[in-house]
């Protein structure tokens, strides 16, 4: 995907992305309850999207095409059990009780472009087995190490996944605690001027600067409201988030009915090569 400012044209969507989410934390700012939305990511409390919590590739040209002798003539390919594209730094963050987890690439640092894939592995196992793929939006200006409220980036990193909600019921099957809230409301538009409603029918916190065991819509910011929050995945709204990842409300059906808390779920994000 190309990336933002690159362009005459690009800059004047940025501009119209600066006014659009002006308006929007102008029009969510309704209600003291409300804490949690931007477009996606940074302080539902200005309704679109929340701020943070605390948690605490293409085969080229000359690439062989039977896999067995692709994968002994790549000197770096990911071992089979692994999964791809995490750095031993990232792999070893992840928590040893944890048996899914839910990676989300972005396309690079400044792509508001992302794909998710959720890996799980077996009790006694140490190979995760690769499931469903989706596509997904992330912030609109991409990726941080060091999110800040407002900066619209998704903070990268590995995060705790504990607790849903959302204004529709949870789908049969949903086994993280969930918070059916008529107070999930996306009003005004998104960064690109899309309509935001239905975006929060399903949500899903991920543990960036929050108190795990709580609702998504808990205004708790324990590393101090400057470092965002309400991050969250939730759905897809056609265009960048403000800091969440969303997608598709059947990829989001999907999730809460195969998140479990038993396996203790984790989410993995940030862009690819990072």
């Amino acid at each position: 995907m190309a990336r933002h400012a690159q362009s005459s044209r690009t800059r004047t969507r940025l501009s119209r992305r600066s006014k659009a989410v002006g308006g929007l934390a102008l029009s969510t700012l309704v209600g003291t309850a409300l804490w949690a939305w931007p477009a996606s990511g940074d302080d539902h409390e200005n309704l679109a999207d929340a701020k943070s919590t605390t948690s605490r590739t293409a085969s080229g040209p000359d690439t062989p095409r039977d896999p067995a002798v692709a994968a002994k003539s790549a000197p770096n390919a990911t071992p089979k059990g692994t999964i791809p594209g995490l750095s031993d730094a990232t792999r070893k963050r992840i928590p040893a009780n944890a048996r899914q987890v839910l990676v989300v690439t972005g396309q690079d640092m400044d792509s508001f472009q992302s794909r998710v894939v959720l890996y799980t592995r077996k009790d006694a196992s140490s190979a995760w087995e690769a499931g469903p793929t989706w596509s997904a939006h992330n912030a609109a200006h991409g990726w941080t190490d060091d999110h800040h409220y407002g900066d619209l980036r998704s903070p990268i990193g590995v995060y705790t996944l504990t607790d849903a909600g959302g204004r529709l019921s949870a789908p049969e099957g949903t086994k993280l605690p969930y918070d059916r809230n008529d107070r999930f409301i996306a009003d005004g538009t998104g960064v690109e001027g899309e309509p935001l409603a239905g975006a929060f029918d399903y949500v899903i916190a991920i543990n960036y600067n929050r108190e795990q065991g709580t609702s998504p819509l808990d205004p708790q910011r324990p590393l101090g409201d400057s470092k965002g929050g309400g991050v969250w995945l939730h759905v897809d709204h056609d265009g960048p988030t403000q800091g969440c990842v969303s997608l598709k409300p059947k990829a989001m059906r999907e999730l809460l009915r195969t998140l479990d808390p038993s396996l203790h779920p984790v989410v993995v994000m940030g862009p690819a090569h990072h």
